[in-house]
């Protein structure tokens, strides 16, 4: 469990309806994380990994991420239709107080709005939990998450030219942070 979720009683189970849930991920949704996760792997430039994680090593990325930082999932119909977290923007000790944001919705459940309430609930914690400042690193070109972002007061400051190789081509990276 996150511990600064918990240790300031934010509701994190407020839904539209009974069939819907935004909660803080266990351990048992790491299958349904990777599932979700795996797409933007292997079809896409969105994320610079190359190779699926093993559920393990997925269970242990998890595990660490919530000793510190916020990591949602929102539940539709008792399947995790979407994730959006928050880590480490560098692991020393003076950089604590500033996060990186991430957000992925299930191919299937795309255009519900999904996105957008996990975001809008983990920008809400992060700010209880007293981060300074959240950024989102994009690789571009890629307008639908530029907009997506933006929409949530994301400003762009920098752009990293030719930063990742993946998909036999260079790709930029932009920087945003929220406003």
């Amino acid at each position: 469990q996150c511990p600064g979720v918990r240790s300031l009683g934010i509701d994190t189970t407020s839904t539209k309806k009974e069939a819907e849930m935004i909660r803080v991920a266990t351990l048992n949704d790491a299958a349904a994380i990777l599932k979700i996760y795996t797409p933007y792997i292997l079809k896409t430039a969105i994320t610079f990994e190359y190779q699926v994680p093993t559920p393990p090593s997925f269970q242990q990325r998890l595990t660490k991420t919530l000793l510190t930082h916020p990591w949602l999932v929102y539940e539709h119909e008792g399947q995790v239709a979407g994730y959006a977290y928050a880590n480490f923007y560098n692991e020393r000790e003076a950089y604590q107080w500033t996060t990186v944001s991430s957000a992925y919705v299930d191919e299937d459940y795309r255009s519900r709005g999904f996105g957008k309430i996990l975001y809008t609930r983990l920008f809400e914690i992060l700010k209880h939990q007293g981060f300074r400042n959240v950024y989102a690193l994009i690789t571009l070109p890629n307008d639908p998450s530029v907009r997506y972002h933006e929409r949530h007061g994301f400003e762009r400051f920098a752009i990293c030219e030719k930063v990742g190789y993946k998909m036999d081509r260079w790709w930029d990276v932009g920087w945003w942070r929220l406003a």
